[in-house]
């Protein structure tokens, strides 16, 4: 493949366009035939990792159906997969795929433990950049101003590392953000928009883990320029620009006005810009980042789960006509769904990605768990996910739950519900997606909004155990809000949850308690986070808290003073 001259150069945008679009053109095309398409990925997975030591051990050779495939491979988890995947990645050829790795994924998952993801050629070519190009394209064709500059997209996902860390085999372990896919797999294009803004490649010395100084600079060049949208992909990143931005305000209009870049010399000032973007703050007391960039017209990054509690007041502070549109449904091992139009919430299966297999997200997910097929869900229903790819990945529960919005061309239609992690202190089992919606409706119900929440449960002296929600409120709250707030939510947590209901009515739980926390603990509980050197965009909304530290950490953050710097 010859080689793209990348973004600014005449005809990339339109060789950019042309691609994404036949992505979407194909995969909208591959609904018509559900069930050929996943019987041909369950064949390409099987002949082409059949002489494997997974394979063989698991007679590949003999398998014809996802009857046989069930009967012969379990359902498994990460740590499942981990020991095969420990040997690939200490150089053994031939263990879970034929193909050799080329870098491994990063994930934090829910555990905070780093997982290795191996991504081979076969598994990028046939099963990554099909929806990876496709995601775009609601994007592009509702904003195709996004294209016509190579500043004109902030991309806050993109976070090449200067010095990758590696496997014992020498392949790099990064984050899907960091990989840059024209060097590693001949697809230039595939570069996103926004990476060759001048905020992508730093000029300054950084340490590899400063990710808080390198967000300042970013936001520090991008005054510069006339942005028109954002990439953040996790929202609690595009939930700290405002922040952020209130924050490092007056460091970033005195090194606008001295033309320096973190304290080193740039370019020539620009007393005139730093006396604009002085005045913003002047004149509002607070400085927003639709007033910074007055011509936002998208935010791109996952709109459900809890951001789906915060988002709505969010893209006002960018912008009154600012649209959110969703990111595709997925994880570092693989693809779930990608928005094919502009619906604000959820994305079509992609059939020829993976084989997929979903339970009822109420049960427990075993090995010999009973699953459904795309084709036998159930609109307005909550499932477990499960997939298997030709990567090496074989009947993977990644852990995530999705909910079946509606069909398109009679393929579901899914959005992110939350995390399978359940809370379960007194026979309650509650799930993430079940809370979300519980705290919606309260939220509503109490005329009242929010701008993040977590919870935990406590053990009073004396009393049954019960859940405290920590509460950012996105404006002041009226003196008898939180009483109708806390009323409201244990009864919609027990239209939800039959357990939750029942440990109510036999006081096994006591009553959900209110803690309201400071408007910007969370963000700077976030800022806390990504100090110690966890890169943005691993450091996620996480409803449920139930460690202490990072309760403390949280309320801490409620507590602290205001600063600036980083």
């Amino acid at each position: 493949m010859s080689a793209d001259p990348g973004w600014g150069a005449p005809g990339h945008a339109e060789r950019y366009r042309r691609r994404v679009l036949a992505e979407q053109a194909r995969l909208t095309a591959e609904l018509a035939d559900l069930p050929g398409r996943q019987q041909s990925v369950l064949n390409d997975l099987l002949d082409f990792n059949r002489a494997t030591d997974f394979g063989r051990r698991h007679d590949f050779a003999a398998i014809r159906t996802l009857k046989d495939f069930q009967a012969a491979v379990p359902i498994q988890d990460y740590a499942a997969h981990a020991p095969w995947i420990e040997r690939m990645a200490a150089g053994e050829p031939g263990v879970l795929t034929a193909d050799a790795p080329v870098v491994y994924f990063t994930s934090s998952g829910s555990t905070g433990a780093h997982k290795k993801i191996p991504v081979t050629r076969r598994f990028m070519k046939t099963v990554f950049f099909p929806f990876y190009y496709a995601a775009w394209a609601p994007l592009i064709e509702s904003f195709p101003e996004l294209m016509d500059r190579p500043d004109a997209m902030l991309n806050l996902k993109h976070d090449p590392p200067a010095a990758p860390p590696v496997t014992a085999d020498g392949h790099p372990h990064v984050g899907a953000s960091q990989v840059d896919f024209g060097t590693a797999f001949g697809e230039p294009l595939a570069a996103e928009m926004g990476t060759a803004a001048p905020w992508a490649s730093l000029r300054v010395a950084l340490a590899p883990d400063d990710h808080l100084e390198r967000m300042y600079l970013r936001l520090r060049l991008a005054v510069h320029s006339d942005v028109r949208g954002l990439i953040g992909i996790n929202p609690a990143v595009l939930a700290a620009v405002p922040y952020l931005l209130g924050l490092w305000w007056q460091r970033i209009v005195k090194e606008v006005r001295d033309g320096t870049l973190g304290g080193v010399p740039y370019g020539p000032g620009d007393p005139g810009l730093a006396a604009r973007l002085e005045a913003l703050a002047d004149s509002s007391g607070q400085v927003r980042p639709g007033d910074v960039w007055p011509r936002i017209r998208a935010l791109f990054g996952w709109t459900t789960g809890v951001a789906s509690l915060y988002l709505p007041a969010l893209r006002e502070r960018f912008g009154s006509s600012v649209a959110a549109l969703p990111a595709p449904v997925a994880a570092s091992e693989g693809p779930v769904a990608v928005p094919l139009d502009t619906h604000p919430t959820a994305g079509t299966l992609i059939p020829s990605a993976c084989v997929y297999e979903f339970a009822d997200a109420d049960d427990d997910l075993r090995p010999d768990t009973a699953t459904l097929l795309p084709q036998d869900l159930e609109p307005d229903r909550d499932y477990h996910v499960v997939f298997s790819h030709v990567g090496g990945l074989y009947r993977y529960a990644v852990g995530d739950v999705v909910r079946v919005v509606d069909r398109v061309r009679g393929v579901p239609r899914l959005m992110y519900a939350g995390r399978s992690t359940r809370s379960d202190a007194a026979g309650e089992r509650l799930r993430e997606a079940q809370v979300v919606r519980a705290l919606q409706e309260a939220l509503a119900g109490a005329g009242v909004t929010a701008r993040n929440v977590a919870c935990r449960v406590t053990e009073p002296a004396g009393g049954p155990p019960r859940y405290q929600f920590a509460v950012a409120p996105e404006t002041p709250w009226p003196a008898d809000a939180s009483a109708r707030f806390t009323a409201l939510l244990d009864t919609a947590l027990g239209g939800r949850s039959a357990g939750y209901a029942r440990a109510l009515r036999d006081r096994r739980l006591g009553g959900a308690e209110l803690r309201l926390l400071h408007p910007d603990s969370f963000q700077r509980d976030w800022h806390a986070r990504v100090a110690e050197g966890n890169r943005p965009a691993q450091v996620k909304d996480r409803l449920f808290r139930q460690e202490e530290p990072q309760w403390r950490r949280l309320v801490a953050a409620s507590d602290a003073p205001r600063g600036e710097g980083t």
